[in-house]
């Protein structure tokens, strides 16, 4: 049986159509993401990705200040053997900065701190005050802290007392103060002795009056040693101090602070 070429042309034609339209329709449906279903949610969210994480800096190659550096520093707080304790901090600020191959590598305004290791009084018939400080950290202007060790070697302090390489500041002796109270008392007792009964009495009361300089000496101490605030000193370093080079500013020479006028000495 043969079929007129018109109908089969038609059946082919829709043949075509409806697979075209199959392929569109699954197209769409792939395009198209999935409805979530309504109500609770029973499984799990899908993790997030979190953004990489910040890597942490970088180090720099190592800056090294050699033992035997000099520092200049002002204290910035004073120190009496009258009141002074080992244990006790010390603070201090940089008042010029440190050079090395044409680069500052502490600049002025840098901080230290450090602490006493010994403080002692003075004697009331010999010895004198003294106490023993050690530098012990640095504080650059950026915050980026490093430890060290040093001790004083000079201060200016207004005074008489001495510094020694241990660290140790020893304040001046009481030995010309103490002549100075038993000639006072011995003057001022033969005068009283000689109104009151002539020759004798001078001479006795030269020796009461010797007596009583020599009790005074007896329940007086010798001159504290001190440093008051705002004292220039030099410091050296003990042992070498190394830097990482990625928190040295080489071209800042750092900002001048303003120095404490030092206080009056305490007597």
């Amino acid at each position: 049986m043969q079929f007129p070429a018109r109908a089969v042309r038609k059946s082919f034609l829709c043949a075509v159509t409806h697979a075209a339209l199959g392929f569109v329709a699954v197209g769409v449906a792939s395009a198209v993401p999935a409805q979530q279903p309504e109500g609770p949610q029973v499984d799990a969210p899908a993790p997030v990705a979190r953004p990489a994480e910040t890597t942490a800096r970088a180090s720099g190659k190592k800056v090294v200040v050699p033992p035997g550096t000099r520092l200049a520093v002002v204290l910035e707080n004073g120190i009496s053997t009258r009141s002074a304790k080992a244990g006790d901090s010390l603070y201090f600020h940089t008042a010029f900065p440190v050079t090395q191959n044409n680069q500052v590598v502490i600049p002025v305004g840098s901080y230290l701190r450090g602490s006493l290791l010994e403080s002692k009084r003075p004697g009331r018939v010999k010895g004198h005050g003294e106490f023993r400080m050690r530098l012990e950290s640095l504080i650059l202007p950026n915050g980026y802290t490093v430890d060290l060790l040093a001790a004083p070697r000079s201060a200016d302090t207004g005074g008489k007392e001495t510094t020694d390489p241990e660290g140790k500041v020893t304040g001046e002796g009481g030995k010309g103060k103490d002549v100075g109270t038993v000639a006072t008392t011995t003057v001022t007792g033969a005068g009283i002795g000689a109104i009151a009964g002539g020759a004798k009495g001078a001479g006795i009361g030269a020796g009461v009056g010797g007596l009583i300089g020599l009790g005074a000496i007896l329940l007086t101490r010798g001159p504290e040693a001190q440093l008051p605030r705002g004292t220039t000193m030099d410091i050296v370093l003990e042992r070498e101090l190394a830097m990482d080079s990625s928190f040295v500013q080489f071209s800042n020479t750092g900002t001048a602070l303003p120095i404490t006028p030092p206080q009056a000495r305490e007597r």
